[in-house]
């Protein structure tokens, strides 16, 4: 599974509120495209752009924007988050 779980902080928070994007830790070695299907498949939603970093912890964060302006919030209460 290339999606681990969903990254959740205060800047995370004010992205989706204001720009609609998530935030996710995904496996290393994945690339945006494989980030991008896995994101399409689990939820539906079509993606519209991932931007990934590596965080100092040694983790790799994806930051996904979605077609759907709407499509964040309707994910994060799928998950339980808001």
């Amino acid at each position: 599974m290339i999606i681990k779980h969903p990254y959740v902080s205060e800047k995370a928070s004010m992205d989706m509120e204001y720009e609609g994007k998530l935030q996710f830790i995904v496996d290393n070695k994945a690339s945006k495209k494989q980030i991008a299907a896995e994101l399409e498949k689990m939820f539906g939603q079509n993606v519209k752009s991932v931007r990934t970093l590596m965080t100092m912890k040694g983790q790799k964060k994806a930051i996904v924007c979605f077609e759907n302006e709407k499509a964040g919030e309707e994910i994060l209460s799928r998950l339980g988050i808001m």
